[in-house]
């Protein structure tokens, strides 16, 4: 088929009542679009035709191209709309959709990736599928047309066939979908083996694992932070702040904004691949504000500041709550909202622009097609050096200059933003804000009016995600836009949201928080928890789709059952209830021999197996949060970088609905803390100092 050249007409398709931003990018193609539903599935059957399934998502550059070269395309949409069911998903709003047909993709032709193209019977059976597909045969692809002419042909010649690689492809999802035998508990030998194997792959020149394209793995520097704080092993520690330093450094990290893109295109950090995603950068401010509580080094809290600051400008709704992702293109065109030529830098910076140049690699020819992606390529000291000026002047003068730019920056075109609220990504986000916000107010090297302002957005966000999709029987909804609450919600989403509030009750100990939690969890081992171990990603009473998925490993957000072992895990310590324990610990036993042999694919089953492996110490103060002795007994309880520690606080523990408080009082009307581990509680003390030996003795014999 010939490309077609005539101008286009306006067409609308039923993408049009969608709410979801990338659905919306399509409601004006020529291809006549149906949303996934009873419909599109009952045309497919009553035409007896098969279905052509595309999912991507709104920031994905090449989504952009597939449509710009074939869905808008006239003569390529008439033959489409004649001879298939078009359907568009958004990966955000159906991830159950997108895990099931990835990994028919990823069956069929070894890779995945988006956009995704699957085609389907009508009774979504996958046959055929791939990812992008150009519009003229080139890089060793086939063109769309082809690939049409190609699918339809078979389908009319040779159904039986493709009926056979359907069926298989089903049953070899399904296996897919099944536990490993549990090889017997975790133990901690699996935790030293994973550190090694991680060290194996580890890049040591530039951090991170494996070669370009080079991803942000923040649930694997988690886990080795979290190693070196237990066992004081300098070999884990090194490779995350390796990694930590190089991507800060790194054009991956937008310099002025403080944000964070969404993976390198290159092994060395510097290329980005522009579009900023909601979890990259929730769960990257988390790992360093770990870092910085782990290390003491507060550049690293400098960066997490940058990265929720970057949220808070640039992804926070009018609700409260965040947006998914910015794009990777702005007009069409690829990073050019982040980009900049020295002509540009010197018209804004004038006589600052050579020490800004020299600190941030900026140079006549660039670095990327003839502009520069800002990295930082020299240290203050080696600046002060080079200009014969004191470094705490050169960092006084970069900072002004990136406030510059950044304004600067604010009157280009900027890159679209998918506004909708996912509920999973949100909780990553209020799990980030609330923990950096109550080690802000808390740590003597923190910055409380910050903390102040971080807890208060996650409180902001908690309050409008929840409002939107929380439903009377204690469910969540997936997507949250324009006052339409849309989807299912998934285990990732109860069991994210569950963390990120339980999270935000530590930050504040309001009991709402904790009460919703608990909720979630509850509802999580009702309806998402296999009678065999572990969880599936849907509910029981979820749409009935060709196989029931289970997404044990980690990808770019964290697995939703991995998830929800560690937060039931910490209400386990929180309620004294055992069958959060029970649910958790048959999870992490059947996932445990995959987390050994492959470790930063379960990078944060590792991090739960470690939890459920240490001395959790629970933690109760009786104190108002407006006593100077409460606060202090806080700070030693909560501002410490061990991860295996629970805390609940209440200034009437009788009217508390926090299990773990029940039966405190204080002592000498002072405010009072209880330290208890393996079901055995030390002396209440009042002194911080005492609640520290407590908390040291405990450390000290793990």
């Amino acid at each position: 088929m010939a490309p077609d050249s005539a101008a286009k007409p306006r067409h609308t398709n039923r993408l049009a009542g969608e709410t979801s931003p990338y659905l919306l990018q399509h409601a004006h193609n020529p291809v006549d679009w149906y949303p996934w539903g009873p419909e599109a599935l009952a045309r497919a059957t009553l035409l007896d035709r098969p279905i052509f399934l595309s999912i991507g998502y709104a920031a994905c550059h090449w989504c952009h191209v597939m449509e710009r070269e074939s869905f808008e395309n006239e003569a390529l949409a008439a033959y489409l709309n004649a001879r298939f069911i078009p359907i568009k998903v958004d990966r955000e709003e159906r991830p159950d959709l997108d895990q099931v047909y990835m990994a028919a993709v990823q069956a069929m032709t070894g890779s995945g990736g988006w956009p995704m193209s699957v085609f389907l019977t009508p009774d979504g059976q996958p046959f055929y599928g791939g990812t992008y597909f150009p519009d003229a045969p080139r890089h060793g692809l086939p063109s769309f047309g082809q690939v049409l002419e190609g699918v339809d042909r078979a389908w009319r010649e040779d159904r039986a066939s493709l009926a056979d690689t359907a069926k298989r492809l089903v049953d070899a999802l399904a296996q897919q979908g099944r536990l490993p035998a549990p090889d017997g508990a975790p133990t901690p030998e699996l935790l030293d083996t994973a550190v090694m194997l991680v060290e194996r792959g580890f890049d040591p020149r530039t951090g991170g694992w494996g070669g370009a394209p080079k991803f942000p793995q923040a649930m694997t520097i988690e886990f080795l932070l979290g190693r070196a704080a237990v066992t004081g092993d300098p070999r884990p520690l090194a490779m995350a702040r390796r990694t930590l330093d190089a991507m800060a450094a790194g054009g991956i990290r937008d310099q002025l904004g403080g944000g964070f893109h969404r993976y390198a295109t290159d092994a060395g950090w510097l290329v980005p691949h522009f579009e900023q995603m909601l979890y990259d950068n929730a769960q990257l401010a988390h790992a360093y504000v770990r870092a910085w509580t782990v290390t003491g080094d507060t550049a690293y809290r400098a960066v997490a500041q940058g990265v929720l600051e970057a949220m808070l400008r640039d992804l926070a709704t009018a609700g409260g709550a965040f947006a998914a992702s910015l794009d990777a293109d702005t007009d069409g065109e690829e990073g050019a909202t982040f980009v900049w030529t020295a002509d540009e830098i010197g018209a804004v910076l004038g006589d600052e622009a050579p020490l800004f140049a020299a600190a941030y690699g900026v140079t006549e020819a660039g670095n990327w097609e003839g502009r520069t992606i800002l990295s930082q390529v020299r240290s203050d000291q080696e600046l002060a050096a080079q200009f014969g000026i004191p470094a705490g002047d050169v960092e006084v003068s970069l900072g002004a200059a990136r406030h510059t730019l950044l304004e600067r920056r604010g009157t280009r075109s900027q890159p679209h933003r998918d506004g909708k609220a996912l509920a999973a990504w949100n909780g990553l986000a209020i799990r980030g804000l609330a923990d950096a916000g109550r080690l802000l107010a808390l740590r003597p090297d923190g910055d409380p009016a910050a903390g102040a302002r971080y807890i208060g957005a996650a409180v902001a966000a908690a309050t409008d995600i929840t409002n939107g999709l929380l439903t009377s029987d204690g469910r969540l909804g997936r997507s949250w836009k324009d006052g339409r609450a849309v989807g299912a919600g998934i285990l990732e989403d109860h069991a994210c949201l569950a963390e990120g509030l339980l999270a935000l009750y530590e930050a504040t100990f309001d009991e709402h928080w904790f009460r919703l939690a608990r909720g979630l969890m509850d509802v999580v081992i009702e309806r998402f928890a296999d009678p065999g171990g572990g969880f599936f990603d849907t509910a029981d009473d979820h749409e009935v789709l060709v196989t029931r998925p289970r997404d044990l490993q980690d990808n770019a957000t964290p697995s939703g059952g991995a998830v929800a072992a560690e937060v039931l895990l910490r209400l386990a310590a929180l309620t004294g209830d055992g069958r959060y324990r029970t649910a958790a610990e048959g999870a992490l036993a059947a996932v445990a021999p995959l987390a050994a042999r492959y470790p930063t694919a379960f990078a944060r089953w590792l991090g739960a197996i470690d939890l459920a492996l240490s001395d959790i110490a629970e933690v109760a103060i009786v104190g108002a949060l407006d006593e100077a002795g409460t606060r202090e007994l806080l700070a030693v309880a909560t501002a410490g970088p061990a991860n295996a520690r629970v805390v609940a606080l209440a200034a009437d523990p009788g009217a508390s609905g926090v299990p773990l408080l029940e039966g405190r009082a204080r002592i000498g009307g002072r405010p009072t803390a209880y330290l208890c581990r393996s079901f055995a509680c030390q002396m209440p003390v009042t002194d911080p100092a005492a609640l520290a030996d407590q908390l040291h003795e405990r450390q000290a014999a793990v």
